[in-house]
């Protein structure tokens, strides 16, 4: 097995008598989509938060290319090549797609801004995901579907050369189509050796693009299993109760939990 390019281990973080997150272990490997779910609560969003150094780590250790290193950041996060798709998408609607994908990383000479090149730019990252959905890179954000939001978001984190890439909930609130395009481009990025990381409730989504499945349960991570080894009803057991059948958490630990 390829190693992974980003790794946490025994992560624990607490909001004052609250204890978030417990002893929590999570791979993301190059080449790979690692489905991150859970319900609501369970802790998904401050394992994010806290890999994108907006929270700081109560113990643990976070290792970027097997190396131990310190996140205090999101510019440092980005700096190593982690790069986040939040699910507002942050993108600015009185931009075009160029504007947008160098929004404050913008290319200059002296005080001018370098259109021409950054627009070039802009277009090979699009051309390398495949990306058939937009016809130009000076259409404003502010015409484009859902679905096309997400792809130049997507396409922005691979502009800035992410290596890992996170996706918070990429296809809520898209009709059918567009999520078709934007699991078919989630697929398309992890094929260029890109390690994605897919937050989703959506089940359907998680079996269909992600090799392996991290479930959190109350802070916990309940099992991480490859795609290949479980099923839909499996997983969802894991998210529910912390456990499926002889997979999970101990039945002391997920009552504990509970």
């Amino acid at each position: 097995m390829t190693d992974p390019i980003l790794r946490v281990e025994g992560l624990n973080k607490s909001f004052g008598a609250v204890h978030v997150l417990h002893d929590v272990d999570f791979a993301v490997y190059p080449g790979e989509v690692t489905a991150l779910v859970g319900d609501n609560g369970a802790g998904k969003s401050t394992l994010v938060k806290c890999i994108a150094g907006i929270n700081t780590l109560d113990t643990g250790q976070i290792y970027w290319q097997g190396e131990p290193v310190t996140i205090a950041s999101p510019s440092v996060a980005s700096a190593l090549g982690i790069e986040f798709v939040y699910q507002d998408l942050a993108l600015a609607d009185n931009l075009d797609i160029t504007q947008n994908m160098f929004l404050g990383r913008e290319i200059r000479r002296g005080p001018f801004l370098r259109d021409a090149e950054m627009e070039t730019k802009a277009r090979e990252s699009l051309i390398s995901l495949a990306v058939r959905t937009i016809n130009s890179v000076r259409q404003p954000v502010a015409s484009l579907s859902g679905g096309q939001r997400q792809t130049v978001a997507i396409a922005r984190a691979v502009l800035w050369n992410g290596k890992v890439v996170f996706l918070d909930e990429p296809t809520a609130a898209l009709g059918v189509a567009q999520t078709r395009q934007v699991l078919n481009l989630v697929r398309r990025l992890a094929d260029t050796g890109i390690g994605v990381v897919l937050i989703s409730h959506n089940m359907n989504d998680v079996m269909e693009v992600a090799d392996r499945i991290d479930a959190l349960y109350l802070g916990r991570v309940a099992a991480e299993v490859l795609k290949k080894d479980t099923s839909t009803s499996q997983v969802v057991e894991l998210i529910t109760s912390g456990r499926s059948g002889s997979l999970g958490l101990s039945a002391t630990t997920a009552a504990q939990s509970a």
